[in-house]
């Protein structure tokens, strides 16, 4: 498969079912954080705007044989520079539809965030590849599984308040992916560049979907 083609960061998705989300005021060494969390057997990580430096850290990632997206993508203008930079992905925490549109025109897969079964069908009809639900941890699993039952084809990624704890339960409800952030990248261990500590938290995390 062409890894240029934007079924292979939802193929990767499906098949791994998690992706890593990075908040940290500071990323050390983008590379060394993406490979290590491959190591620790999540290969998508969405780098987040709230980071200082993003499209930096975004392009010396890109090749560093992890998916990498851009997350908290705002604007038209950020997520035409999250794909020029080498993002594979955008992720919104709501529903922004000039950012749908970019994404959509480059067939870049963006995954619009959503709560409310009214927001899931917006995010739908401008062409989210998948919603984010945020924030997820609010009303838990069995709420996703609630959305499934109008929505039983969309691909749904919680996101807020998991961890390998209480990850599989929002795989159970019917998830497509569930997103890890601070259990598995606290952003003190990302800043002090902890490599093997963030490996050995992927690792745990995936273990615990990897039995759902």
């Amino acid at each position: 498969m062409n890894p240029l083609d934007p079924m292979h960061v939802m193929d990767v998705l499906r098949t791994d079912r998690a992706l890593t989300v990075v908040r940290a005021d500071r990323i050390p060494d983008p590379v060394a954080l993406s490979i290590a969390l491959a190591e620790g057997g999540i290969r998508t990580v969405e780098l987040t705007f709230t980071t200082p430096g993003v499209l930096d850290h975004i392009t010396k990632a890109a090749g560093a044989g992890v998916l990498i997206g851009a997350g908290t993508v705002m604007s038209d203008e950020q997520a035409r520079a999250a794909i020029d930079s080498g993002a594979r992905f955008l992720v919104t925490p709501g529903l922004r539809p000039a950012v749908a549109e970019v994404a959509v025109a480059a067939g870049v897969p963006v995954f619009l965030g959503a709560f409310t079964p009214t927001e899931v069908a917006t995010a739908l009809d401008l062409g989210a590849a998948a919603v984010k639900i945020f924030p997820a941890g609010r009303l838990g699993p069995k709420y996703l599984s609630d959305l499934r039952g109008p929505y039983p084809g969309i691909g749904l990624v919680p996101s807020g308040g998991l961890s390998a704890d209480n990850a599989a339960e929002y795989l159970a409800a019917g998830a497509l992916a569930v997103s890890a952030g601070t259990s598995v990248v606290p952003p003190a261990v990302v800043e002090a560049g902890e490599w093997a500590e963030i490996t050995a938290r992927a690792r745990t995390f995936a273990a615990a979907i990897a039995a759902r």
